[in-house]
């Protein structure tokens, strides 16, 4: 049985082991328990296999690994999520009163439907873990995050994510998800580069950069958030600089009072100047006023009463 050496006390038939084999196993020492009713068939520390194996098995047969748990196994998390979350069937309750430590335990009617059919140990599909983890986020910003990871590391496709969302009769962000799948379709493949388009370009009557633009840079390639080709302007967006020093801010500013006169533009937006509608306002006037140095004059008021942009640049 390929459980990286977990067993649960409920297999033991299946494995021709009788509850006294399993006493006397406990007993020299030879396995040690996980959970209740579950074992490791070894000594030592358990590995990220065993214990997602354990919990598993605790949680019951029809068990699956989901939401923060599943975004681990597919690449989406970095490290281990926390604690391990699985998904039962809505009628199974694996605790019978008692806590189950280390485990998060969700519940669903569609539990088995929502398996992804070849990886192990069990785990949700990639799709549906997107799903679960946005219903799961506290801001728009982090759901938005989870769909930019699936599909800017190719995990899954904006369609096949849709067709996951179809078969889910309730879901509170529906119109949301479907938003921002169509904004990702478009290039827009992180919750900085979202906020720079509906808060700066579009409200803003700016042009609609080439998004993820691919440009020859040495001897490979480089790709630039937001390229106005006919502007010879590029705006990047520092996610790295989410909070930067004062006296970055100060020297982002600056050079941007700078750049009008240079022949390749770069300018680079962070987390500060997009981090409400005034600052939005302030650099739509910013980068309006670059673009219309380099061609037709560009930009109008989104209608808020500080924007400095009026019904167009000149």
């Amino acid at each position: 049985m390929r459980q990286s050496g977990v067993v649960a006390c409920w297999q033991a038939k299946r494995l021709g082991l009788s509850a006294e084999a399993f006493r006397n196993r406990l007993r020299r020492g030879d396995w040690q328990r996980l959970h209740h009713g579950v074992y490791a068939t070894f000594t030592g520390k358990p590995d990220r296999e065993a214990q997602l194996w354990g919990a598993l098995l605790r949680a019951g047969p029809d068990a699956v690994l989901s939401h923060h748990t599943a975004a681990e196994r597919h690449g989406l998390l970095s490290r281990p999520s926390t604690a391990i979350h699985v998904t039962v069937p809505s009628g199974h309750n694996p605790a019978r009163g008692m806590k189950i430590s280390g485990l998060v335990v969700h519940r669903s009617d569609a539990a088995l439907g929502r398996r992804h059919p070849a990886m192990t140990p069990p785990c949700t599909r990639v799709e549906d873990t997107v799903l679960d983890l946005i219903r799961m986020a506290r801001t728009a910003d982090e759901a938005y995050d989870w769909v930019c990871k699936a599909l800017g590391q190719r995990r899954t496709t904006a369609e096949r994510i849709r067709a996951a969302l179809d078969t889910r009769d309730r879901f509170p962000m529906r119109s949301e998800v479907q938003a921002a799948l169509d904004d990702a379709g478009e290039g827009m493949l992180s919750w900085l580069e979202r906020r720079y388009v509906r808060g700066v370009e579009r409200p803003h009557g700016l042009p609609a950069a080439r998004r993820q633009a691919r440009v020859r840079h040495g001897t490979g390639n480089r790709y630039l958030d937001n390229l106005y080709e006919a502007y010879r302007l590029c705006v990047e967006l520092d996610g790295a600089a989410a909070h930067p020093a004062e006296k970055r801010w100060h020297d982002n500013r600056r050079d941007r009072a700078n750049l009008a006169a240079a022949q390749t533009v770069t300018i680079r937006v962070g987390f500060l100047d997009l981090v409400d509608q005034a600052h939005a306002c302030k650099t739509a006037a910013e980068i309006a006023k670059v673009l219309s140095d380099r061609g037709p004059a560009i930009g109008r008021s989104c209608g808020a009463p500080a924007c400095p942009l009026t019904t167009s640049v000149t």
